[in-house]
């Protein structure tokens, strides 16, 4: 049994890293077979905090782009009929067809449509995935090629690596912050997300929103209030309201943010954040000998 946790957040800043970061050390700490997953492929930042990781394995991710062979187009437009993204340019008059990259999503339609054999289809880099072993357990991230706007089809590859090459018993997926497609297809099909939150009116907002599509995708959730202290009440009241499984909360600390920002975040960690962390990650631990 795999048990898929991803952490995920309504907006950036929520924390959302560093409680991925803090859930996956511990399981480390306890011997537990766990691997992490940085799914946050525009901007991957899990390794800054673990200098020690050694590179095992890299792979490419590639895009299929039609390649339109001129002498055998008719310039018909069926091509560009059946392109639902409108990614192909066709200017019969002057027999001119291209295809913008940026907007392809590499659905094969065009290659069906055509009658004439006149598209075939190129391969074109939009990522990497590169696993790191971190001591008995492993990293892995997702990476977009600057430029690339492909990030949920290196999302969808990432998931397809972890299905090959992932044995670990508990997998994190550390989310992309937001609710739009790469969020989506990162948390779909996870046993359980833990969603991150701050007690402002902007973390309110944003978890109303990510509450709204987990619902839709019918997952377990609960959430982590961060920087606990800050903000108001209003979150805490919609938490009970909406009858929501409260984690855990992480008091807000300058102290570390500091060690954030240094790029230390396991040393010297305040003695009631490491316990808030502690607790979390026995519920979780809970949850997955539960469901086993």
């Amino acid at each position: 049994m795999r048990y898929k946790i991803a952490i995920a957040s309504g907006k950036g800043g929520t924390g959302k890293t560093s409680v991925a970061l803090h859930i996956f050390n511990l399981l480390q700490n306890r011997k537990a077979n766990v691997e992490l997953f940085d799914f946050d492929v525009e901007e991957p930042n899990d390794l800054i905090f673990f200098p020690n990781a050694k590179k095992i394995k890299e792979t490419i991710v590639n895009q299929k782009i039609p390649v339109f062979i001129e002498q055998e187009c008719t310039f018909c437009g069926k091509c560009v009929e059946f392109c639902e993204f409108n990614a192909i340019s066709l200017i019969p008059s002057v027999k001119y067809i291209s295809v913008d990259t940026s907007l392809c999503h590499s659905c094969g339609a065009c290659t069906h449509a055509c009658n004439y054999d006149a598209v075939s289809e190129t391969k074109m880099q939009i990522g990497t995935i590169t696993s790191y072993s971190n001591g008995n357990n492993s990293i892995t991230e997702g990476r977009l090629k600057i430029g690339s706007a492909m990030q949920t089809m290196v999302i969808k590859e990432l998931k397809k690596y972890i299905d090959t090459n992932s044995t670990a018993k508990i997998q994190i997926f550390d989310s992309p912050p937001g609710t739009s497609c790469s969020v989506v297809e990162t948390i779909i099909n996870t046993h359980y997300v833990v969603l991150v939150a701050e007690p402002t009116p902007f973390g309110l907002h944003d978890l109303k929103l990510m509450v709204k599509l987990i619902k839709k995708l019918e997952l377990s959730y609960g959430v982590v209030i961060n920087k606990a202290g800050l903000g108001n009440n209003d979150i805490y009241e919609f938490i009970k309201a909406e009858q929501i499984e409260m984690l855990g909360e992480i008091p807000f600390s300058t102290e570390l943010s500091k060690l954030y920002s240094a790029g230390d975040m396991f040393n010297n960690i305040p003695i009631e954040i490491l316990n808030a962390y502690e607790n979390i990650t026995k519920v979780l631990i809970a949850k997955f000998q539960a469901l086993c």
